[in-house]
């Protein structure tokens, strides 16, 4: 398995670790698990930033995982492959910090380079 793989395994559990921490931060209790989407729909401050933070990974991740799949089709060299893979995680949870800390420009800078890693991925195999 390629460090590029790992990162998309990787990819799967950010958006869990933004709910919960969304859910943590805000009180949530076992006996709220029977309605988790109900809760967090009344979430305020960070967690509701976390929440929009987490919806926003749903949005960014099957690009990103569909172009580093791409990128082993194309036979891409694996080093570059590796190095925007683990840069694209590595704004992303950069990304959900901006979110978080309500920092919105520099998490629109954060955003666009995780969008240029994905593109890239994509691009280097050609």
């Amino acid at each position: 398995m390629t460090l590029a793989y790992l990162c998309v395994v990787f990819g799967f559990f950010l958006p869990v670790l933004l709910a919960g921490y969304a859910k943590l931060s805000s009180g949530f209790r076992p006996r709220d698990n029977r309605n988790p989407r109900e809760f967090l729909a009344t979430v305020q401050g960070k967690a509701m930033r976390a929440r929009w933070a987490e919806q926003n990974t749903y949005e960014a991740l099957p690009g990103f995982f569909a172009a580093v799949v791409i990128a082993h089709q194309l036979q891409a060299p694996q080093h570059q492959v590796d190095a925007l893979a683990l840069g694209f995680i590595a704004l992303r949870l950069i990304y959900a910090w901006c979110y978080v800390s309500d920092r919105a420009s520099l998490r629109s800078l954060v955003w666009t380079g995780a969008l240029a890693c994905t593109v890239a991925l994509v691009l280097i195999g050609f």
